[in-house]
């Protein structure tokens, strides 16, 4: 007999989600969101007057203004009407008003109509004329689909490609948790490669082929070869050498390479600058039929931050045309992407050019919105590394840091007390005591016997002494308490 009268219980639950793990959204925000609450009502419960959220990659949600362009162009597509009016000329930018009417004559149903299953052909249009602007290489709008933010078009690479635990899928540790949920969720086996910490969080193709033996050992067979670029959690930005001997170990091992890029425009340091995966491989010599490859973009990161216009696409080139018709047909089941992120895509690929009305102050803003994220990215690692007991490599790209812990026995031993793990420990006593809200490395992955935690660079600037300040007393305590 069932143990309870309720129609669906957690006995009744795939066991594959029950499984998988979020941590960024995990218990740690969920007490996070609870004292935010709190504080509303009885704000002299805690030693702060406001949850600062460090866990998740959320621009706006922390202050980061839209891009004005985009935000006119978006506009004057949901109301189309506003084209037509002489005032809309004193209030949005010329530019804006001609893209914008070239959008909607382009989509006769607007935005509140299905699209294609790939999206806008217009949008992808404008997108491969980015790729190919980036790059120096054609792009065929064929080979895009427009996505709600690059999550979707990860599990459907997933799902395309994992028939059952013995498929694996090669993939960074440490990692964003998206990967291992959308493998274990789809059934496959997550084959773990080690980023060297030592080393800037370096890929090396070494690690690559040791574990790709170990797998196939284990009668695995690794479908595909996660790399992301610039890393998340860990910032490091991959030279163009480092992704040449990526893509040779792709192409000798019949691996789907799955590029995530969704970083490409936050590149801090000096010495480094991005490079797409397709423009490597055709600078190799590489053609379509040499090498397959799936390049994921996002409007929810860069300058532009729009997480919840849910935006991006994926460019998928070198599979045959029967894998491709399976493709299309997943993506048929969803019908299409939501409209106004397939604009939106469009527009980050193909900004406002010099010449238009736009151009400057377009220009003035993104700037000034990386240029803040790098020296956020800088002041932050350095007081971190500052931290007994901390060790931070300098975020080259991304949004994130993701310090080492080297915490005293007697902390491990109170968190193992609790069956909880070091880090999580910290950041718990972190938040009780600060507000300051990040996530345990464990949520990322590993090495074993390490310990870490992950934080964004998204707190406005002027905050980030409070921040720095708040941490720095927090951890010193926390030291002190647990060295006696």
């Amino acid at each position: 007999m069932p143990s309870s009268s309720a129609p669906l219980t957690i006995d009744d639950i795939n066991p594959k989600v029950i499984n998988f793990e979020y941590a960024i959204r995990g218990e740690i925000v969920l007490r996070a969101q609870c004292i935010q609450q709190d504080l509303l009502t009885k704000p002299s419960s805690y030693p702060f007057d406001e949850i600062i959220y460090c866990n998740i990659g959320d621009p706006h949600s922390l202050g980061q203004k839209p891009i004005t362009f985009f935000r006119e162009v978006l506009a004057l597509c949901d109301h189309p009407a506003l084209l037509d009016k002489s005032e809309t000329h004193s209030l949005f930018s010329s530019d804006a008003i001609a893209r914008a009417r070239h959008i909607v004559n382009n989509i006769p149903g607007g935005t509140g109509a299905y699209s294609h299953s790939q999206g806008i052909r217009a949008c992808r249009e404008e997108i491969a004329a980015g790729i190919e602007a980036r790059d120096g290489y054609s792009a065929n709008a064929n080979d895009l689909y427009l996505l709600d933010g690059a999550t979707p078009g990860v599990h459907m690479i997933m799902q395309l490609l994992l028939g059952s635990e013995k498929d694996g899928i090669l993939c960074p540790i440490p990692q964003y948790p998206l990967y291992s949920a959308s493998i274990a969720v789809h059934g496959g086996t997550m084959v773990p490669y080690y980023l060297d910490e030592a080393n800037g969080w370096a890929l090396e193709v070494t690690e690559l082929r040791r574990q790709l033996k170990l797998a196939r050992a284990e009668g695995i067979k690794v479908r595909a070869l996660v790399v992301i670029n610039p890393g998340n959690p860990t910032g490091q930005v991959l030279s163009e050498e480092n992704q040449k001997d990526i893509i040779r170990f792709c192409k000798d091992e019949h691996l789907l390479l799955l590029a995530d890029e969704v970083y490409q425009e936050n590149v801090f340091a000096e010495n480094k600058k991005f490079f797409s995966f397709k423009k490597v491989s055709r600078s190799m010599g590489y053609g379509e039929k040499d090498l397959s490859l799936v390049s994921f973009h996002s409007i929810s990161k860069g300058y532009c931050g729009e997480c919840g216009k849910r935006g991006g696409y994926m460019e998928v080139t070198g599979l045959d045309n029967d894998a491709k018709e399976q493709l299309y047909k997943i993506a048929s089941v969803n019908l299409c992407s939501n409209i106004s992120g397939q604009i939106l895509m469009s527009l980050v690929m193909n900004p406002p050019k010099s010449g238009e009305e736009s151009y400057k102050s377009f220009q003035q803003e993104r700037d000034s919105i990386l240029a803040s994220l790098g020296r956020r990215a800088k002041r932050f690692a350095e007081a971190l590394n500052k931290l007994e007991g901390v060790s931070c490599n300098e975020a080259e790209g991304a949004l994130h840091l993701f310090p080492r812990l080297h915490l005293p026995e007697r902390a491990l031993k109170a968190a193992s007390a609790i069956d909880m793990p070091a880090d999580t420990f910290y950041v718990r006593k972190l938040l009780d005591a600060t507000g300051i809200v990040m996530v345990p490395g464990s949520g990322f992955g590993q090495a074993p016997g390490t310990w870490h935690i992950r934080s964004t660079v998204l707190p406005p600037e002027k905050k980030l002494p409070d921040i720095i300040s708040r941490l720095s007393t927090f951890h010193q305590r926390f030291m002190d308490e647990f060295r006696k």
